[in-house]
Formats: C-alpha cells, structure tokens, sequence
C-alpha cells in the first residue's frame, strides 16, 4: 500500500524528475548560447547610435538595419524571461527556449533571403557561413532540450522555493542598466590609459576612437554580466527551503 507522499511506481514526491534518462551536462549548452546570443544582441545596439543621424543609405537597407535593432531588442527582453526560467530551474525552460530559438531560426533564414534577393547588399559568404552557423548551433540547441532528452530532470528540481520569473527580469533588468553603467565607464577610463601607455596617434581623433571601441566593448560585457549576476544574486538570496 502506497503512501500519499510516493507517486505511482514508488518514486518519492521530493520534486525532482525520474532518473530513468539522465542528463549529461549539455542540457546548459543552450543556456550559454542565449547569453551569446543576448550580448551579440546588445553589441548591434550599442554599435548602431550612428543609424540615428543621417547615414545615406538606400531605404531597402536603412529601414532593414532598423527591423534588426527592434530584433534585437525582442531577443534581450525574450532572453531575460528565459533566463529567468532556466535560473529558476523551472520545467517551462526546454519548451519555451525552442519557441524562441524557432523563432530565431525563422529569423535568420528571413533575414539571409531579404539580403539575397536585394540587390543593394554585396554577396558575402562570411553573412552566409555566420547565418549557417547560427541555424546549425540553433537546431543543436533544440535537439540538446528535446523531449526525453534528460533536461526535464534538469530544469524541474524544485527543491527549492525560487523567485518568480517577474523577480528575475527586474532584477536582470536593473544588472544590465547598471552593468552596462559601469562597464562603458570603466572601459572608456581603461582604453584612455591604454592609449597614453601604447602610445596611440591622435591623429584625426583616433586615440579617441580606441578608448571608444574600448568603451563599447566594457558596455556589452557590463551589461551581460551585471544581468547575469543580478540573477543569480537574486535567486540565491531568495531561495528558501520548501516547506
């Protein structure tokens, strides 16, 4: 006679998912690439100030930069609800990370056949083998959190009560904002000293321009790192044992 506290087959009702398929570890695989993916995400928007003044370019391609920067500031929103899924371990990551990365996919396959077809874009098989390479480490992605992959046993451990996913978002939210704060600051100080010590020409502002790619460069990294840790800081102070 079982007890209340064992579900069917004798398996204990502690939270965690029958060990029938375990995981090997690469059920995070698709965790770091949505953080790639994120901070390739805030690098285009960062890098893409100069689409606000006059660029000159041909309308067909002005206006596909700026569906690229609203693209990327869907996959950060996107990414932070993810995140906030996969840090809380919830069993709702696997079936939503694929929507996203569907959606990615259809996303990239849209954008290689809009640049193809116009013909105010220059063939480049580098746009070619980089869209390539984003769909095949994509549908690895998929396969890596398919059903009976193992990842449920993964992402539905719920020994603990965890943050909601809203918690997660502001949280990462406020990291980003700050991170990217003091990355750009902190990178703009370091490339300026970078320049002095290396002696970079000033010639047509170009020690200017270094401590400037320098700065852009601490703004992406600040961001992601400061969303990613706001996350785990949240998620590790809030945590508490289930009753």
């Amino acid at each position: 006679m079982s007890s209340s506290s064992e579900k069917p087959g004798g398996t204990p009702d502690s939270g965690q998912a029958p060990t029938g398929h375990p995981d090997s570890g690469l059920s995070y695989v698709p965790v770091g690439w949505l953080i790639f993916v994120m901070a390739w995400s805030v690098y285009g928007l960062a890098s893409a100030w100069w689409l606000t003044g006059n660029s000159g370019l041909p309308d067909r391609i002005f206006y596909f930069l700026l569906g690229g920067l609203a693209v990327d500031i869907i996959t950060i929103l996107w990414g932070l609800y993810l995140l906030g899924l996969a840090f809380g371990r919830s069993a709702r990551f696997p079936r939503h990370f694929i929507i996203w990365q569907v959606t990615t996919i259809v996303w990239v396959l849209a954008r290689l056949a809009y640049v193809l077809a116009v013909p105010d874009f220059v063939f480049s098989a580098r746009s070619l083998l980089i869209g390539g390479a984003e769909i095949a480490i994509g549908l690895l992605c998929i396969y890596l959190l398919r059903r009976g992959s193992g990842a449920e046993g993964v992402y539905a451990r719920q020994r603990a009560e965890a943050p909601s996913v809203f918690v997660s978002i502001v949280a990462a939210s406020l990291g980003i904002i700050l991170g990217a704060v003091i990355g750009a600051v902190g990178g703009f100080l370091a490339g300026s000293v970078i320049a002095d010590v290396a002696e970079v020409s000033c010639f047509e502002g170009g020690c200017g321009y270094f401590a400037a790619f320098i700065g852009l460069a601490g703004l992406v990294v600040g961001a992601i790192a400061g969303g990613i840790l706001a996350v785990l800081l949240v998620h590790r102070r809030r945590r508490e044992p289930a009753a």
